[in-house]
């Protein structure tokens, strides 16, 4: 697998000691319907800028949600508390940047809120967003808990050594809420589109996107796909080794 020309430059130079990684999550955001998945092409100024990814970023002090499965320090490979932020971290990125919301009523554990883009919704996005407000915070003031059984842990993925900014990311899958809508909110994207996993070929995407769309592609059912997920092991951390080519290119090996 090809790298980008300006991570292959960083790949050649690199010397020294590689920079340990901080814990992120990234949410592959499903269409209900269709299994398409939400990208975002991440703005040039951003980290990885110009490639196509999905929702999600680094884990936050804050993002400690109260109430979630006992299961989730087993399922990620790192102590309840530790597991405990990456889901809340992937519940806030993929409301701070796709304006989706997983949670709902206290009272009824079943259901999901519905639409969430209403002027008052978006003030409470954005006081997110820029740290005014918690996603706890959030929930105790509408009477909402976290609906983290929605998320499915799929894999985990360690930027590789020579990136002077590495994370070791968690990527959950969810499926597009009923009543609510992907937006373009974030304000880091240069655009954002639905898309098969079969037929992302032609955008540009770091390894872990790519790999995560070739192996949800074979999937026509969002029953298969969970079942799938029981077997896979989000525990087991992926790091991309890279290889220097003759040529002044570099490719990525993975495990």
């Amino acid at each position: 697998m090809p790298l980008p020309p300006a991570m292959v430059q960083k790949a050649r130079e690199f010397r020294g000691t590689p920079v340990v990684p901080r814990p992120a999550a990234t949410v592959v955001l499903l269409h209900p319907e269709t299994l398409e998945v939400y990208v975002l092409k991440r703005a040039t100024t951003m980290v990885f800028g110009g490639v196509h990814a999905f929702p999600g970023g680094r884990v936050d002090p804050d993002d400690r949600p109260e109430t979630i499965r006992q299961d989730w320090a087993d399922k990620l490979g790192v102590p309840d508390d530790e597991a405990r932020a990456v889901v809340g971290a992937a519940a806030r990125e993929l409301f701070e940047e796709a304006g989706v919301l997983l949670a709902g009523p206290v009272e009824q554990p079943d259901r999901t809120v519905g639409d969430v883009a209403g002027d008052e919704w978006e003030a409470d996005r954005r006081a997110v967003a820029a740290r005014e407000l918690t996603m706890a915070e959030l929930f105790a003031r509408r009477g909402l808990r976290l609906r983290d059984d929605l998320l499915v842990p799929w894999s985990r993925w360690i930027t590789p050594e020579f990136e002077p900014r590495r994370f070791d990311t968690w990527f959950f899958v969810a499926l597009l809420p009923d009543g609510q809508a992907a937006r373009d909110v974030s304000g880091e994207a240069d655009a954002t589109t639905w898309i098969s996993p079969a037929a992302a070929d032609g955008l540009a995407m770091l390894p872990p996107t790519r790999v995560t769309l070739e192996q949800l592609s074979p999937y026509r059912k969002i029953e298969d796909l969970v079942a799938a997920s029981g077997q896979r092991n989000a525990a087991v951390p992926i790091m991309p080794r890279v290889e220097l080519t003759g040529d002044g290119g570099a490719v990525v090996r993975l495990p």
